[in-house]
């Protein structure tokens, strides 16, 4: 068997070595005679991994103790609907970002549950970069500022946490969608009211996604809001409303582990990301061949698009890259050219052997 690279945007590439462990444990977890699949998610074996899955997060992120964990399902998509939902019962705006595709569709469930002010927005720079903080106008009764920490599609990425005064006094609740760029390196938990995550980037496979919600928030959801939708309901039961995506959580939680262990931390983390990522810019600003459209200032360390000079070239490159093991490299159909996704899992090697590759390819069709 032969592992590629892969640079798919989501579900995206897994540490090999927690694959190796889940395929040792697929059949028989640790001499239970059964795998992590087929246990009751009320068992005592799945708590312990859920309970053991929760504290290392906390640990790699230091959550602070009045924020609760959340294991759920749905996708970061769902959490679109269920942020508006969780924190509007008190009445106020819900007040957004707007820096592309994944920020615009937030605010499309927002407007569906009754209007949504963009308190700045990336439209007039056609997306290459993010709101400064003076650009942003928050509405007289913001709830909440929402903002896309890196959209994944366009590669655009923020610089700064926008910390925001509330119009009504105190600090307003920031919530971020933090999907493909959680655990990329280390965060302040404490500047955020809620952090969401689809897990299929930096997490764990597709069909769970993370939050942590500070306590003060657990009460303010709107009346007409579903059960299944409550952070209040979901952090009493311990994400086990209903039955969770159990082997999801139990991978996740391997990719914890080997964050801890085995890379050594998020600090460790991010110092290898931002040495792909720089690598790859470099080698993209170095060329007349390719170009990177987003401003440096912004530009993503988890997802990096470019462009061919000649589009008549775009499908021999994807054919030739992936004749050589380089997967997944075609842009997202909004926006087209290509995309290098690196995230955690991505290793460093992949990224030599892409720009090693891009080289003979501009060398002998530019």
């Amino acid at each position: 068997m032969t592992r590629h690279y892969n640079f798919c945007a989501g579900p995206a590439a897994l540490p090999e070595a927690v694959l190796e462990r889940a395929q040792d444990e697929l059949l028989d977890y640790q001499g239970r005679g059964l795998s992590v699949m087929e246990m009751s998610h009320r068992s005592p074996e799945f708590v312990a991994i859920a309970e053991r899955a929760e504290q290392d997060l906390r640990d790699l992120l230091s959550v602070p103790d009045d924020y609760r964990v959340l294991f759920l399902q749905g996708g970061a998509t769902m959490q679109f609907a269920m942020v508006p939902y969780n924190l509007l019962g008190q009445g106020g705006t819900p007040n957004y970002l707007h820096t592309g595709i994944w920020a615009k569709k937030a605010i499309a469930e927002a407007e569906h549950l009754g209007g949504a002010h963009i308190a700045a927005s990336s439209e007039a720079n056609r997306l290459t970069a993010v709101p400064r903080p003076d650009d942003i106008d928050l509405s007289d009764d913001a709830a909440y500022l929402h903002y896309t920490a890196n959209e994944t599609i366009g590669g655009l990425a923020f610089d700064y946490v926008p910390k925001m005064a509330s119009p009504q006094g105190g600090g307003l609740p920031i919530v971020c969608d933090m999907s493909s760029s959680i655990l990329s390196g280390p965060i302040d938990v404490s500047d955020y009211g809620v952090i969401y995550a689809g897990a299929q980037k930096n997490i764990g496979p597709a069909g769970l996604t993370v939050v942590i919600v500070h306590e003060d928030l657990l009460g303010r959801g709107r009346s007409d809001m579903p059960g299944l939708f409550s952070y209040r309901a979901l952090a009493e039961a311990g994400s086990m409303i209903n039955t969770p995506p159990t082997y999801a959580w139990y991978l996740a939680g391997l990719v914890f582990q080997w964050l801890k262990e085995d890379v050594g931390g998020l600090a460790a983390m991010e110092t290898i990301n931002r040495r792909k990522a720089d690598k790859l810019y470099a080698a993209i600003d170095g060329s007349d061949f390719y170009t990177n459209p987003i401003a440096p200032l912004n530009r993503s360390l988890m997802n990096i698009p470019f462009v061919l000079a000649d589009d008549g070239l775009n499908q021999s490159f994807l054919d030739e890259a992936e004749a050589v093991g380089l997967l997944n490299l075609k842009g997202h159909r909004s926006v087209g050219g290509m995309r290098a996704s690196l995230y955690n899992a991505v290793p460093e090697k992949a990224v030599d052997t892409l720009i090693d590759f891009m080289t003979d390819f501009e060398r002998r069709r530019g």
